[in-house]
């Protein structure tokens, strides 16, 4: 077992920074906004995730003022889409670097639906979309990074998933962030453990 801080790892044992595999798997944060000119953007994000139920909340954290979080921000409103398995190399092309204003969507060959109670599209493929308003944004102490929290005030789900009342993760096939360059995981099967104090 070693021990390290982790700005003085072993780089002969540790190459490459091992964080984002330990914290794994994440899901991905396909974050849809739309600028003040109306510009549209699409990205997906490595750090995001559910925050709470009551009321349901999600974030996702930018490392700077990029597109998403800028025009979340003076827009008030962002776009979760899931990421499935169908999708996969088409969220990897919203990931490419383009000019400002440049149509993610577009540039992935994906097609816009629109949102029902805020301003940004969503992605119309995707099986589950949530509508957010944005209630709080956090700069993280030491570093660069943006934290964006945004309240989920309208839920698009494609019911051909739903299967005796419940979601059926296992048809979705979501993907899930691993770390280092490239990894994912997908959702393709499920165990069930339920907790001795459940209360049903």
């Amino acid at each position: 077992m070693v021990f390290y801080e982790p700005d003085k790892r072993d780089r002969g044992l540790l190459p490459h920074d091992p964080f984002k595999a330990f914290v794994a798997p994440r899901p991905i944060g396909w974050v849809s906004t739309v600028g003040p000119g109306g510009e549209v953007n699409l990205a997906p994000y490595s750090y995001f995730n559910a925050v709470c139920d009551a009321p349901p909340t999600v974030m996702f954290s930018s490392a700077g003022p990029k597109d998403s979080a800028t025009f979340a921000h003076s827009g008030g409103e962002f776009v979760w889409n899931m990421v499935t398995w169908d999708l996969r190399e088409q969220m990897n092309l919203t990931s490419a670097t383009l000019p400002r204003g440049e149509n993610e969507f577009e540039h992935a060959g994906l097609e816009m639906a629109p949102s029902t109670l805020v301003a940004p599209p969503r992605v119309a493929n995707a099986p589950v979309a949530f509508e957010c308003k944005v209630t709080q944004v956090v700069e993280i102490v030491g570093g660069k990074n943006i934290v964006t929290f945004g309240q989920v005030v309208g839920v698009h789900l494609d019911e051909r998933y739903v299967v005796d009342g419940i979601v059926d993760l296992t048809r979705l096939k979501p993907i899930a962030r691993c770390g280092y360059r490239g990894d994912y995981a997908v959702v393709d099967s499920l165990f069930e453990m339920i907790r001795p104090d459940f209360d049903s």
